[in-house]
């Protein structure tokens, strides 16, 4: 599902953002799965910068975007509403 959301935050812009790769010091995947506690994506991406390697692990939320952060795990709730007489 494409949202506002996912373009702005995609995988690829995300990447850009914090790892800056460039053609002489490439990004690439390390690592990735699903987390066992969200069941939502994550991939680990490593690039070289001139004090050594820097591995970032980004997450996949539920609106399609991806972040730094993992998303929130969804807890039971309980919530009240006054009924009109």
């Amino acid at each position: 599902m494409y949202t506002a959301a996912s373009s702005l935050n995609s995988l690829h812009w995300a990447v850009d953002k914090w790892l800056a790769p460039t053609a002489a010091h490439p990004a690439r995947v390390v690592r990735m799965g699903r987390s066992r506690l969200t069941g939502l994506h994550f991939v680990c991406i490593e690039a070289w910068h001139a004090k050594g390697p820097l591995a970032i692990v980004f997450f996949k939320h539920e609106d399609g975007s991806w972040n730094v952060f993992p998303p929130q795990v969804r807890r039971p709730a309980m919530s009240a509403q006054r009924l009109a007489a």
